[in-house]
């Protein structure tokens, strides 16, 4: 039995799935797909690549959790290996990857998963791609929470009950959380692990994509108290407090109310800025960077408004794509 079981997750994925799956083509490892419903051909390259394919039942919504989940229940029907890598279905591994990877968890018995470093296979075709790259580019280390490409001790994966299948994003964050909690380490390799293509090249898509962290933000804060605190209090004061302060000041302070949190936003932006240019990144880019960066307060805030609204009305989240 191979040591590593790969599970790959898409829907309508089409040629960056074939792309995705190329990639473990000569692996060691045994590969499933798991499909979210897809209307294209993605279920069709699956087959071309001779992987187990599993259709999600389409009278449930559809998260990330759950079909990562679904996808190691395939793996369990042949005997679940040691390891586990999850991949998102636009995204391809770098040579080496599992290799190093199963190297580390073989090294350290108290590291729960590992993960390494994203890049974008077409990172200057827009801003939003540009900024998914360096959003993928954390420090090496141990660390507190990580996105869905990551690889973990199948003993460990079951201990916390795999992905939790109700959360509709930041689904990842709330999975690594557990598993500290638990006992275990989580770290960052210093190694090329995927590379993304997350195709935005609207702003339209952008929106989405924040209003959907926004959400994961709320979810996430509210089930781990001490996560995505800074995140959850920028959205409330840029997107809220601020904006409340220039509409009412102006009936006591007239013009200048709105002149000074204009440049309360104005100083934002330019140290946001700055701290992008001493991370390495070009002043031109850098300063593109940190005015989305200052805009991303409000759909975080509305992404955040969602997700109280939807609780307290008891209505079940549904999943905000942006593709």
């Amino acid at each position: 039995m191979t040591r590593v079981g790969v599970v790959a997750i898409g829907r309508n994925e089409g040629e960056r799935l074939r792309r995705c799956l190329a990639s473990l083509q000569d692996a060691d490892a045994r590969v499933v797909y798991v499909d979210s419903g897809s209307t294209d051909d993605s279920r069709e390259i699956a087959r071309s690549f001779g992987v187990d394919i599993v259709s999600l039942d389409m009278s449930a919504p559809f998260t990330a959790a759950r079909g990562r989940n679904a996808g190691v229940e395939a793996l369990r029907e042949g005997g679940l290996p040691d390891y586990i890598q999850f991949i998102d279905g636009d995204c391809a591994v770098a040579d080496g990857w599992l290799t190093a990877a199963t190297a580390a968890l073989d090294e350290d018995p108290d590291l729960g998963l590992v993960t390494g470093w994203r890049s974008e296979v077409a990172r200057d075709v827009s801003v939003y791609n540009q900024m998914c790259d360096v959003e993928w580019h954390r420090p090496a280390g141990e660390i507190r929470a990580c996105g869905g490409d990551l690889m973990v001790r199948s003993k460990v994966f079951d201990e916390i009950g795999g992905f939790d299948p109700g959360l509709i994003c930041s689904e990842d964050e709330d999975f690594v959380l557990r598993l500290r909690k638990a006992g275990a380490m989580a770290r960052r390799l210093p190694l090329k692990m995927t590379s993304h293509d997350a195709n935005m090249t609207r702003f339209s898509q952008w929106w989405r994509r924040t209003l959907r962290a926004g959400h994961g933000f709320a979810e996430v804060g509210r089930r781990h108290g001490d996560h995505f605190v800074a995140e959850r209090r920028r959205a409330w004061v840029y997107g809220l407090g601020l904006p409340l302060v220039a509409l009412f000041g102006v009936a006591w302070l007239g013009w200048i109310a709105s002149l000074g949190v204009a440049a309360i936003y104005g100083l934002s932006w330019w140290r946001t800025a700055k701290g992008l240019e001493r991370n390495g990144q070009k002043p031109a880019e850098a300063r593109r960077h940190a005015a989305f960066y200052t805009l991303a307060k409000l759909p975080h805030l509305l992404g955040m408004l969602l997700y109280h609204i939807r609780r307290l009305r008891g209505v079940r989240p549904r999943l905000i794509e942006y593709k």
